[in-house]
């Protein structure tokens, strides 16, 4: 069967979870992903968790995970003789994706000119926290200021405590899902234009332009000073947040807006047929939507998520239950899509792992091979790009290259 991506290379010199899930992303579809590693391991590999909470080089679940179907070459970018080896890696890509601070490669003598110049029609793809020529060029960039920086951080929480964030590393992933898209499209221009192309990739504008209700806080503010306010107590309206039940937690979406599909959901109880709920502001009035709830928790505690979404679901309420993982591993609809996926490492055992992100059917997603240890394929590589045997262990004799 047809892989999506099969006989594109991809030359990932990235760092950091937005840069390894663009380039994961390409490798699960078919893409040979090669990863350039310093000496001592990217910065995922020292990320937990770790198997047995033992922290080692070859024992991150985050950089095993962020790291499926890729190749690993050790090289000392910063030595001398690496510009060497590099100038064969360029003339073995379709791209280059790196996460280094704007002017870093350049330093080396490794930039877009040098690129450019040896392979014209190699495409290099920047990401960096606020881009090449922005004011805050300089500025580092974490999960929580990145998400924070977009804006919509202001309205995730609740009133009477400080905003949150989204959980774990969501602003993260959905930058690097951003970037796949714009190696792809680099990768398209330079196969129809026969010219590479330099993609400046600001992670900040990836999120401030997100379709996550940024749009609408934004242009509120710009245009009227208005400023989103966060949830008041528990929810954020009339059956709108997160709501406790006998077993954990639901969350609602709207469901105020049709009140109709609400009384099919709790059988049309005699307090629901009040007029007032009906109000076109009733959701907005704190005093309303605290007696909401107060009618409304007695018919939740006494439920389980999941009886609670089989009735949101038959009435066509937007409800969903909060799973924990191991409720995740057993889900029903998880498990018949086929959502979960075993692998098999030499460090880790055999353990399951999320799947695809989305279907292909004509060119589905794969699993081929797990992460790579460090530097596990270096002499393959340097091999595939005409490198003989005298020459490998030279470089290895300098400190060049690793494993």
């Amino acid at each position: 069967m047809a892989v999506a991506l099969d006989g594109i290379r991809v030359l990932d010199l990235g760092e950091g979870i937005a840069g390894d899930y663009a380039t994961k992303l390409c490798a699960d579809f078919g893409a040979d992903v090669l990863k350039i590693e310093p000496l001592h391991g990217e910065t995922l590999r020292w990320q937990p968790p770790f198997k047995d909470g033992i922290p080692g080089l070859e024992r991150s679940g985050t950089f095993f995970w962020f790291n499926t179907n890729k190749r690993s070459l050790a090289l000392d970018l910063t030595a001398p003789p690496a510009a060497t080896v590099f100038d064969r890696l360029i003339d073995w890509c379709d791209i280059i994706v790196e996460t280094a601070p704007p002017g870093a490669l350049d330093a080396l003598g490794l930039g877009w000119q040098r690129i450019h110049e040896r392979k014209p029609n190699v495409s290099l793809l920047s990401l960096t926290p606020f881009g090449q020529d922005s004011p805050y060029r300089d500025y580092q960039l974490s999960e929580l200021t990145l998400f924070g920086f977009a804006g919509e951080m202001y309205t995730v929480g609740t009133q009477d405590r400080a905003p949150v964030k989204m959980y774990g590393t969501a602003a993260m992933l959905e930058s690097g899902a951003s970037a796949a898209t714009a190696l792809l499209a680099a990768v398209t221009a330079s196969e129809l234009q026969d010219i590479g192309q330099r993609v400046d990739f600001a992670l900040a504008d990836a999120q401030f332009n997100g379709v996550d209700r940024r749009h609408a806080t934004t242009i509120g503010w710009e245009f009227a000073q208005r400023q989103s306010l966060r949830a008041h107590g528990a929810a954020a309206g009339m059956l709108t947040g997160v709501y406790p039940c006998a077993d954990g937690y639901v969350e609602f979406s709207g469901a105020e807006l049709r009140l109709d599909r609400l009384e099919q959901m709790l059988q049309h109880p005699e307090w629901l047929q009040d007029p007032k709920w009906r109000e076109p502001n009733a959701a907005l009035q704190l005093d309303l939507v605290e007696e909401f709830n107060e009618q409304l928790l007695p018919w939740l505690l006494v439920r389980g998520k999941n009886d609670i979404w089989a009735a949101a679901r038959d009435a066509g309420v937007l409800c969903a239950p909060l799973l924990t993982v191991d409720e995740l591993f057993a889900d029903q609809h998880f498990n018949e899509r086929g959502f979960w996926h075993w692998l098999e490492h030499d460090g880790f055992g055999q353990f399951r792992i999320p799947g695809r992100p989305f279907i292909m059917s004509a060119s589905p997603w794969s699993l081929r091979r797990p992460a790579p240890r460090l530097g596990e394929h270096t002499t393959e590589c340097l091999t595939e790009c005409g490198f003989g045997d005298a020459e490998i262990a030279s470089l290895r004799d300098s400190g060049v290259i690793g494993g």
